[in-house]
């Protein structure tokens, strides 16, 4: 053991001094294993297993034997895929939350909030002030602190002890005080009398609440006369519009007054007709020119003659026009035929190739408007759809130059869709869709299913260049199917890319056809129409959106990239708006939080917004609704519709629309008008 030691201590220790001592501790410790001597020399830890970069970059020299690492690589992608899935499932659950707070507590939040800004709002809510850096705190200044004196002296306190003694609720039923009356304002009997000058005084939304007040005790039975007169009064101008923005109103004519032959019918009932809408003080007239009756015998043969007769007249009423390039074809009569088709060359095109129509997935066809499939392919006796498009624009240009240099034409719509709307004919009547129908995707025709293929091979998956066969039937709900349901395969890798692709198609279209109009009508402005696709809104994959071609389920914004391509032509969005409350629990419908998702996204962009109504909506109380929306009375910016398209479902001399309701919507969207005022 001496032996030991000496060596140890002549390798590790060269001092001599210290050989007594250490020599001592190795006689006390003669069992080898507590020797500290030893416990010294042991070889150190062995070093960290690495991990991350370095791992990986290990396993790749341990070379492709160990099979464990493959198994371990393909547990952590499933892993990647549930994070991101519950991830996606967390944002979804926020956005409705957001939504709803947007909604019916009317917060000012962002498109794009995060929890900062639901804090910042809460907090300026109950009164604090937050500042842009974060800095929260209760600021009551001197004026401040008099206003609200002033307002809690209205109701003065009786007790120190308790704000609401018990001789202020004499005559006061307490069922009616408390339960009954939404609006009151619950003080705590721990407050101090000092305490309550620190009390905010909440402002209820007028457009829920028929009455405001400051008092603690909201009850008829317990307000003054005066007061109660003052809260009435200030209930009554809910819908008060006197001295709001002007919006513009332009009037749908009735179609039927040009024939199939493109001829002026009935021009004494049309000036009639115009009579009664100038007796409105519309600002305009909008008519659909249709290209199933201009270029309908002939290919580049236009028939415009009946077109500028109908124009000259309405000029007489001196009042603006608007024109639809109408691309689509339009109503069923009685037996099932169509009344206005598109042209009949282009039918007789169809009969040898209908894979220029719309096909479902059953693979029945659509003849409402055609495919973009078609809008690059030189299928229609040598010309392509865009090209038929900019044709028929540049001939109606050029024929009634002398009105657009004279400014009665004031803008020019551009049909992209059926019913003049962007969107696919994803759930059509003819083919027994009812409503609240999820519809049915629209891109089984061969040249959308080319693009398809070419858009699967470039992402590397040809294997995907198909249409979901999950996907229901028109009448189906989400839940029904495999590819809508929560947590469906719309969310799944091959779902995104097939989404992602169905809606580019539709932009693409968009942004061909807007190109070639912004080239043949110059500098008039253009408008594109926007569907109001409201139901099954409130569930995750927003199926009815999908199949129309906006991909816009709770974890995307689907209208974002179109007001993109929208805004680069300086186009004018005109919203489809809903009118009545048409919140169908059954079909999870929300109208007005797609409204709000709609109609701000194309303002946040620099937009300009105009409205339509359904034809569903042309009551008294949808025609306020929709007053509501084109001035949206909680925006800071005061922005409002440009103008608002009224659709009338036959002509004002038929007597279906009641005139004086007609009359009080125009003077409300005019600013000219009150709610006192009702007839």
């Amino acid at each position: 053991m001496n032996s030991i030691g000496n060596n140890i201590i002549d390798d590790n220790n060269p001092n001599p001094d210290l050989i007594e001592p250490l020599q001592h501790q190795t006689q006390h410790h003669p069992h080898p294993q507590h020797n500290p001597l030893q416990t010294q020399s042991q070889p150190q830890p062995q070093p960290r297993r690495p991990r991350g970069f370095a791992a990986t970059a290990a396993a790749n020299a341990m070379g492709p034997t160990n099979t464990a690492t493959g198994k371990g690589k393909k547990e952590r992608e499933k892993e990647k895929e549930r994070t991101k899935l519950r991830e996606r499932h967390r944002r979804a659950i926020t956005s409705r939350m957001l939504a709803g707070l947007r909604q019916y507590g009317n917060f000012p939040l962002p498109a794009r909030a995060d929890m900062n800004d639901v804090l910042a709002a809460l907090a300026r809510e109950a009164g604090w002030t937050v500042e842009a850096d974060g800095n929260t705190f209760r600021q009551s200044p001197p004026i401040q602190q008099q206003q609200q004196q002033q307002q809690m002296a209205a109701f003065p306190v009786r007790s120190v002890g308790s704000p609401l003694s018990g001789n202020s609720l004499k005559g006061c039923p307490m069922k009616t005080a408390v339960e009954c009356q939404p609006s009151v304002l619950r003080i705590d009997e721990s407050l101090s009398p000092a305490s309550l000058d620190s009390v905010v005084i909440p402002e209820r939304d007028t457009r829920t609440d028929k009455y405001t007040s400051a008092s603690p005790i909201n009850s008829v039975e317990c307000l003054e006369a005066d007061q109660l007169i003052q809260d009435v009064r200030s209930g009554d101008h809910d819908n008060d519009f006197t001295g709001s923005q002007y919006v513009p109103v332009y009037v749908m004519l009735a179609t039927g007054f040009i024939n199939n032959f493109g001829q002026l019918v009935d021009p004494e009932v049309l000036r009639q007709e115009l009579s009664h809408m100038k007796s409105l003080n519309v600002d305009g007239i909008i008519v659909n020119c249709w290209w199933g009756i201009v270029e309908g015998w002939n290919p580049q043969k236009y028939a415009w003659s009946g077109y500028r007769e109908l124009f000259n007249i309405i000029r007489e009423f001196n009042v603006k026009l608007q024109v639809v390039m109408a691309f689509h074809e339009y109503g069923v009569n009685d037996s099932g035929d169509v009344l206005i088709s598109l042209p009949r060359w282009i039918m007789e095109i169809g009969k040898g190739n209908q894979d220029i129509f719309f096909t479902d997935h059953e693979g029945r066809r659509n003849t409402e408007c055609l495919s973009w499939g078609v809008d690059k392919e030189r299928v229609l006796n040598g010309r392509t759809g865009i090209e038929v498009y900019f044709d028929f624009m540049r001939s109606f240009r050029t024929e009634f130059d002398d009105l657009f240099l004279a400014g009665f034409i004031s803008a020019v719509e551009i049909g992209l869709g059926p019913s003049g709307e962007l969107r696919y004919p994803s759930f059509p009547d003819r083919m027994g869709w009812r409503y609240p129908g999820i519809g049915e995707f629209q891109c089984y025709d061969k040249y959308l299913q080319q693009n398809l293929r070419k858009a699967a091979r470039l992402r590397g998956h040809s294997f995907w260049a198909r249409g979901p066969d999950n996907a229901g039937q028109y009448n189906s709900r989400p839940h029904e199917t495999g590819f809508f349901c929560e947590r469906g395969d719309y969310d799944s890798y091959y779902g995104r890319f097939f989404l992602q692709w169905y809606a580019q198609s539709l932009i693409d279209h968009a942004d061909n056809v807007l190109s070639l109009a912004s080239l043949a009508l110059e500098d008039i402005k253009i408008i594109v129409k926007v569907p109001g696709v409201y139901w099954w809104y409130k569930t995750a994959s927003h199926a009815a959106e999908l199949t129309a071609g906006y991909y816009n389920p709770t974890n995307q914004d689907g209208y974002s990239p179109i007001f993109e391509v929208l805004k680069k032509y300086s186009v004018t969005m005109k919203f489809v708006c809903s009118g009545p409350n048409l919140e169908d629990h059954e079909a999870l419908a929300d109208p007005e939080g797609l409204s709000w998702q709609v109609i701000n996204s194309a303002w946040d962009r620099g937009l300009s917004v105009a409205g339509e109504n359904a034809l569903s909506c042309y009551d008294r109380e949808g025609c306020m609704r929709i007053v509501e929306t084109a001035k949206p009375r909680i925006d800071p910016d005061r922005r409002h519709f440009s103008f608002f398209a009224y659709q009338q479902p036959s002509s004002l001399l038929q007597g279906t629309i009641c005139f004086s309701d007609l009359d009080y919507f125009i003077k409300c969207m005019h600013g000219d008008v009150s709610s006192d005022l009702l007839p």
